[in-house]
C-alpha cells in the first residue's frame, strides 16, 4: 500500500476478520500442544515457594510438560543436599547443575554466576522449554535469568516487585527487567512492577504460592510430634523460639555482628531454641563460625540443623513462641499464623509486614535484641494474609495458560506512583516511652519528659521554692502539666525519677540529710507524695549518683564497665560505677568525692572538716576566693569591670584568670591541684578505666587533672582517660535513666 493511501472499509473488515481467524488457529493449536514449562530451583527456600506450582502443573499433564532443573546448594553436602526433597515428591529431575564454587565470599558468588551461565545454555537448548519459571532474587536466579533472556526463552518471575534491602533488591528489579511475566504476591508489589515500565497485562497479583500449602497444613494433629522430634520432648508448643540469619552481603561485618548479638541475646533468654544454619552468601561461612565458636552445636538449649523440611517447618514456625532473625519467611509465612517475629537488621527492609513484626533496624547491642525477645516472646498476633489467601496456584497456572507464544517479546512501558508501607519498627517504640524526671537543685526546680534515647522531648522550671509545702506542691503541677503534654506528644510515662542534693536512701525514696543550699529538706520522704498523686513508680537518688547514671546510659560511661564521674559546679560531687553497677555504700554516702581531703591544714569545707577537694575547687571555693581578692582590689585587671550591683562570683575569677591576672591564675592551679590529688586517690582505691568530668567547671579543670595524673598517680593508672562530659542536663538524664532502665528491665 502507497504511504498516505487510506483502507476502504471493506479491506479493513477483511484484515480483522484475518486476524481473528489466525488468532483462533493458534488456540487451537496450542490445545493440542502441552506447554513446556521449565522449574528451576536453587535452594531450599526458593522450592518451598515453586513446590506447589510444580504439583499443579504435574496434576494437569494434559495442559503442562514440566522440565525440572537442579541447580546452587541443593547439590551442596554442608547445606543438607536438599535436592533429595524433590525426589521424595516424585518429580523427574531433567538436569543436575554444580554450579556453586565454594568460598562463601562475594568473589565466590560472582564466579558461581558465571559458572552457571557456563553449564545453562547446553541445558536450555537441549529442553527448549516455552516458559522458563524463575522464583526471587538469589544470585544463581540471576544466571538463569540472564541465560534465558539471551536464548529468546521466555521468562515467568515469581515474586518480583518487593523491596526488602541489601543486594537482594537489586538482584529482584534485575530479573524483572529480563522476565517477561510475573507472579506477584501483594497490590504493593505489582505496583511497584508498574512504575519500573513493566506490562501489566503482563502481571498477575496471585499471592505467595506456599501460602496455598500452609494456610490447610499447619493445623496437623501431629504437630507436637514435630516440635518434639526436633527441640526434645519436654518442649511444649510456644516455649521455644525458631532463629534464621543469612549474610548480608553488602554488609558482611556488620551483619556478623548483630549475628553474634543474637546469639548472645539467646543464650541470656534462656529459651529453647531451633537454629537453622545460614544460607551460601558471602559471609556465611564466617557466620558458622560465631556460632561454632560459641557452642551452639553443643548448649543443652539449642538445636542446630542445616534443614527442615518445608511441612515440618510450618508446624515449627505456626507453634514456635517467637522467630528471630532476617529471613523471609519471618515477616511473610509467620505472618499467616499470628508469630510473633523479630526481624534483625537491613536485608528485610522495605517489606510489607502484618503486626506481628517488630524491626530491629539498628541492632547494635545484646540488650535491644533481649528487650525486643521480652516484648515479642509468648505473643499471639491476628493471623495475615498480606501474602497470599491459598488460591495462588489455580491463578498462576491459569495465567501460564493465557500467554500468547506468537506474541512479540518486546515490552511496554508506564509510570505510575509508588504507595510506601508502613510496619512497627522497634525505634519507634523507644522512642514513644518516656519518663518524668524531677532535678531539685539549690536555685531551680526542673522537670522534663525525656524518651527512651535520651532526648528531653519538652522541659519546665521554676524557682526552687524555701519550704517543704511548697516545694512538693509545686513539684507536682509541674509532673501534671508535663503528663497532660506528654499526651499530645505521643510520649508514654513509665514513672518519675527525681535527681536530688544530699544523701538519699534510693530503696526508700527518702532524703536522709540534705545539702545546706535546699531548705526542709533532710528526713523527707519524696517517693509515697508523688506516686500517690501521680499513680506512677517513682526512683529518688542523690545528683551525683544520677549525673553518673546519665553517662553510663546516654554518654561517655555507655559500656564501660569500671568509670568514675566527678560533678564541678556550684559543690563538688559524684558517682562511681564498678562492675556496671553504681555504688551507694552501707549508709548511701559512697561517691562524696568532694569530701576527700587533700591538705590537712586546708580551707574550711561547709561540712565542717578542712582541706576538703570541696573547700578548694567547687563553685563557692571559688566564689570565696574571687570576693577576697576583689575586697583587696587584686581581681579587676585591664579589660575587666564589676557592676556595684553585681554580686562576685567564680566567673569573674575565671576572667581574671583568662585575662592574665596572677593572683587568679594560681588560685585556679590550687584549685586544679586539689581536683587532681583527688581524682588520684580515686584511681588509687579502685581503679576506675575512665573519669568523666561534668559540670560548669569540667573544661577548665580537664589540663590541671591530666597534668596531676600524669605526675602524682602510680604508673598502673597514668593511662586511666580523662574526659569532659558532653550531656546537657546529666542531672535531669539519670534521673530519667532511673525510670528507663528498671521499667524496661533491661539497660540499652
Amino acid at each position: 500500500m502507497m504511504p498516505g493511501h487510506a483502507r476502504n472499509p471493506h479491506e479493513l473488515y477483511y484484515l480483522r476478520t484475518q486476524q481473528a481467524q489466525e488468532k483462533m488457529e493458534r488456540s487451537e493449536k496450542r490445545l493440542n500442544e502441552r506447554l513446556r514449562v521449565c522449574v528451576a530451583t536453587c535452594n531450599r527456600a526458593d522450592y518451598s515457594k515453586l513446590a506447589p506450582i510444580m504439583f499443579g502443573i504435574k496434576s494437569h499433564a494434559e495442559i503442562f510438560d514440566l522440565e525440572v532443573v537442579v541447580l546452587g546448594s541443593h547439590l551442596i553436602d554442608d547445606y543438607g543436599n536438599t535436592f533429595r526433597m524433590i525426589k521424595q515428591d516424585e518429580f523427574d529431575i531433567h538436569a543436575k547443575l554444580h554450579t556453586i564454587v565454594r568460598g562463601e565470599d562475594e568473589a565466590a558468588m560472582v564466579e558461581s554466576v558465571g559458572l552457571a551461565l557456563v553449564k545453562l545454555p547446553d541445558v536450555l537448548q537441549r529442553l527448549a522449554p516455552d516458559i522458563l519459571l524463575v522464583h526471587g532474587d538469589r544470585f544463581d536466579a540471576l544466571a538463569l535469568a540472564t541465560a534465558a533472556a539471551l536464548m529468546n526463552i521466555r521468562i515467568l518471575h515469581l515474586e518480583g516487585g518487593e523491596v526488602s534491602g541489601t543486594i537482594d533488591d537489586s538482584i529482584r528489579h534485575a530479573i524483572s527487567k529480563l522476565a517477561h511475566y510475573h507472579a506477584v504476591c501483594t497490590r504493593s508489589a505489582e505496583r511497584h512492577l508498574i512504575s519500573m515500565c513493566e506490562d501489566h497485562s503482563h502481571i498477575i497479583l496471585a499471592g505467595c504460592p506456599s501460602y496455598d500449602k500452609l494456610l490447610s497444613a499447619h493445623q496437623r494433629d501431629d504437630y507436637t510430634d514435630i516440635i518434639n522430634s526436633w527441640l526434645g520432648d519436654d518442649v511444649k508448643e510456644q516455649s521455644y523460639i525458631v532463629a534464621l540469619q543469612h549474610p548480608v552481603t553488602t554488609d558482611i561485618q556488620n551483619s556478623i555482628k548483630i549475628y553474634e548479638l543474637m546469639l548472645d541475646a539467646l543464650i541470656s533468654f534462656n529459651k529453647r531454641t531451633l537454629i537453622l544454619f545460614p544460607n551460601i552468601d558471602a559471609g556465611s561461612k564466617e557466620m558458622v563460625r560465631v556460632m561454632r565458636r560459641k557452642g551452639i552445636e553443643q548448649h543443652p538449649n539449642f538445636r542446630a540443623v542445616k534443614h527442615v523440611p518445608f511441612d515440618q517447618f510450618i508446624q515449627l514456625v505456626s507453634h514456635a513462641g517467637c522467630m528471630i532473625g532476617n529471613s523471609s519467611c519471618g515477616v511473610r509465612e509467620a505472618g499467616a499464623f499470628g508469630t510473633p517475629v523479630i526481624n534483625l537488621g537491613t536485608r528485610q527492609t522495605g517489606r510489607e509486614t502484618g503486626e506481628n513484626v517488630l524491626h530491629v533496624r539498628d541492632a547494635d547491642t545484646h540488650n535491644k535484641i533481649y528487650h525486643a525477645l521480652e516484648l515479642q516472646f509468648g505473643k499471639r498476633y491476628p493471623c495475615s494474609k498480606i501474602y497470599g489467601d491459598g488460591n495462588a496456584v489455580q491463578r498462576i497456572l491459569k495465567f501460564m495458560q493465557s500467554i500468547d507464544l506468537s506474541e512479540p517479546l518486546q515490552k511496554k512501558f508506564c509510570f505510575p506512583p509508588v504507595k510506601e508501607c508502613i510496619s512497627q519498627d522497634i525505634d519507634h517504640i523507644l522512642e514513644t516511652q518516656s519518663a518524668l524526671a524531677v532535678d531539685l537543685g539549690g536555685t531551680n526546680l526542673r522537670v522534663a519528659i525525656v524518651c527512651m534515647k535520651g532526648k528531653v522531648v519538652k522541659k519546665y522550671m521554676q524557682l526552687n521554692p524555701k519550704t517543704f509545702e511548697e516545694r512538693i506542691e509545686l513539684m507536682l503541677t509541674m509532673c501534671k502539666q508535663a503528663m497532660a503534654d506528654a499526651v499530645h506528644l505521643n510520649c508514654r510515662i513509665l514513672g518519675v525519677g527525681v535527681s536530688t542534693g544530699g544523701r538519699v536512701n534510693p530503696q526508700d525514696g527518702i532524703v536522709l540529710h540534705s545539702t545546706k543550699l535546699i531548705n526542709e529538706w533532710s528526713s523527707v520522704d519524696i517517693r509515697t507524695p508523688i506516686s500517690s498523686a501521680l499513680h506512677l513508680p517513682v526512683w529518688v537518688d542523690n545528683d551525683g549518683n544520677c549525673a553518673t547514671l546519665a553517662e553510663r546510659k546516654f554518654g561517655h560511661g555507655k559500656g564501660v564497665e569500671n568509670f568514675v564521674t566527678i560533678i564541678t559546679g556550684t559543690g563538688i560531687g559524684g558517682g562511681i560505677i564498678q562492675h556496671n553497677e553504681l555504688i551507694h555504700g552501707s549508709t548511701f554516702c559512697a561517691a562524696e568525692l568532694g569530701h576527700i581531703v587533700v591538705s590537712l591544714e586546708g580551707p574550711e569545707c561547709m561540712c565542717g572538716s578542712h582541706g576538703c577537694i570541696e573547700a578548694y575547687s567547687s563553685g563557692l571555693a571559688l566564689q570565696r576566693e574571687a570576693k577576697r581578692l576583689h575586697d583587696e582590689d587584686l581581681l579587676l585587671v585591664e579589660g575587666m569591670s564589676v557592676n556595684n550591683k553585681e554580686q562576685v562570683n567564680a566567673t569573674h575569677l575565671l576572667n581574671a584568670a583568662r585575662l592574665g591576672n596572677s593572683k587568679a591564675e594560681s588560685i585556679l592551679h590550687t584549685a586544679g591541684t586539689a581536683l587532681g590529688l583527688g581524682i588520684v586517690n580515686i584511681l588509687h582505691m579502685i581503679n576506675p578505666s575512665l573519669v568523666i568530668l561534668s559540670g560548669v567547671l569540667a573544661e577548665h579543670y580537664e589540663n590541671p587533672v591530666r597534668q596531676v595524673i600524669s605526675q602524682r598517680a602510680l604508673l598502673s593508672a597514668q593511662g586511666t582517660k580523662v574526659m569532659v562530659s558532653e550531656l546537657e542536663d546529666p542531672a535531669l538524664l539519670g534521673a530519667a535513666s532511673m525510670v528507663l532502665d528498671y521499667t524496661t528491665r533491661r539497660t540499652y
